[in-house]
């Protein structure tokens, strides 16, 4: 069965606090928790940012539009990996109080995938470094090395298997060529399909390990996402379309896991019960026509994105409700 397979958060998370994070994710998250992103730190804590202290010989800087890269490691590249060190070392110290080391619960960490990394840093000319095919396979591998290493330091300082998720939030609109350029006299073509597998495929074998996507895009680019080597696929549930239904059942189909994105990422009113997500859960894999004994072994149960503009209650609360979802289907998905 796949590490997938369970209940897990996306990887943003509110607040400071790496810390109070930490203590939360692991004491909520007893099948997959994992390490915290607090894009609220600033510089350095979002999603690209962390780039910054994964990236292997390439540094990052800021722009007023984003990030770039750099010539030379700088005042970004530091902060980005000293807010890392304390990720880590906030989730090591929750993972020893709590005992869990030397076990067999798996622990996931994310970074920028490296379609969505190139599309959202900048080149020193401005341009998107996606529009530049030796950028983008620079890119490509100098994070594929540099995840490898982040996911077996964290293996190590846990004493645990580690898996790896990639967000790709630009991926489609990267493949439909909906990206804007500097100007309007210079696009952003689209990325290739295969050019688009074939990066997937290259972080997939450094890192050693299954990998999940998350894309929470209404358009999901399943075609791409079947032919690639990924083990896992997250999706926002509130944004899927029924056309997308065959591409989803062929990704299950494949023998891939399914990341159920059940919850908001902010507090709904009212908040939702255990059973009424169970309930949508399966009802999607009822309309793909696979057994409710599937959903213990090939799907898994998160909040529909990130959780950094939630309140720290309802981050506890989506959490813990994600847990008691994935509970339900180990414990008689047919009563559901």
């Amino acid at each position: 069965m796949s590490a997938f397979a369970a209940a897990t958060g996306v990887g943003s998370w509110p607040g400071t606090s790496p810390r109070q994070a930490a203590e939360v994710i692991v004491g909520e998250l007893h099948t997959l928790p994992h390490l915290a992103e607090l894009p609220a730190r600033g510089v350095g804590a979002d999603m690209i940012g962390r780039a910054g202290a994964l990236l292997v010989d390439i540094a990052i800087d800021t722009t007023p539009r984003g990030y770039r890269v750099a010539a030379r490691p700088g005042a970004v590249s530091r902060r980005a990996r000293s807010l890392l060190d304390e990720d880590i070392d906030a989730l090591e110290e929750a993972w020893e109080r709590a005992a869990l080391g030397g076990g067999d619960r798996v622990v996931k960490v994310q970074a920028p995938g490296p379609v969505t990394l190139a599309a959202q840093l900048e080149l020193p000319n401005g341009h998107r470094a996606i529009t530049d095919s030796g950028a983008l396979q620079d890119l490509t591998t100098s994070l594929a090395e540099g995840v490898a290493a982040h996911r077996a330091e964290v293996a190590r300082r846990l004493a645990c298997p580690v898996v790896v998720q990639f967000d790709e939030p630009s991926l489609a609109a990267a493949l439909a060529g909906r990206l804007t350029g500097v100007t309007a006299l210079t696009p952003v073509h689209p990325v290739d399909e295969t050019v688009a597998v074939d990066l997937l495929d290259e972080c997939v074998a450094a890192v050693g390990t299954e990998v999940a996507v998350h894309c929470c895009s209404s358009e999901l680019p399943w075609e791409v996402l079947r032919r690639s080597g990924i083990h896992a696929a997250g999706i926002d549930m509130s944004v899927l379309q029924s056309d997308a239904l065959d591409g989803l059942g062929e990704f299950v189909d494949s023998g891939r896991t399914l990341m159920l994105g059940v919850l908001p990422s902010t507090a709904p009113e009212p908040t939702p019960s255990t059973r009424q997500l169970a309930v949508k859960a399966a009802a999607l894999t009822d309309r793909l026509g696979f057994a409710r004994a599937l959903l213990s072994e090939r799907f898994g149960v998160t909040p529909a994105c990130g959780l950094a503009g939630a309140t720290p209650e309802w981050a506890r609360t989506a959490v813990e409700l994600t847990q008691k979802v994935a509970d339900a289907f180990a414990d008689d998905p047919d009563a559901i």
